[in-house]
């Protein structure tokens, strides 16, 4: 089962704040994960977002489970800014 989370609905349409992503980690997804199950970021409505947003929120997965990670998020209506964030945070943190 895949639990979504639409990330506009949590921090409006620009994500920016690392404490509430922090928060979203560590209250909401890493529960999930430990439990095994995989999680849909949706970021319909997210104009823009800071890279150090998307670094809290999902930088810890992929540094201590490394590729396994990609199995275990899945990162839905990304605009080309937020889907480079992502990618880059995600290669950040896997070397």
């Amino acid at each position: 089962m895949m639990k979504t989370f639409v990330i506009s609905d949590l921090v409006g349409n620009f994500a920016e704040n690392k404490d509430d992503a922090r928060d979203l980690r560590v209250n909401n997804l890493k529960p999930l994960v430990d439990k095994g199950e995989k999680i849909c970021l949706d970021f319909k409505g997210v104009d823009s977002s800071t890279q150090s947003f998307i670094h809290a929120l999902i930088s810890e997965f992929f540094q201590e489970n490394g590729e396994d990670s990609l199995g275990v998020f899945e990162f839905k209506n990304c605009n080309k800014a937020v889907q480079t964030l992502i990618t880059t945070v995600i290669n950040y943190s896997l070397e």
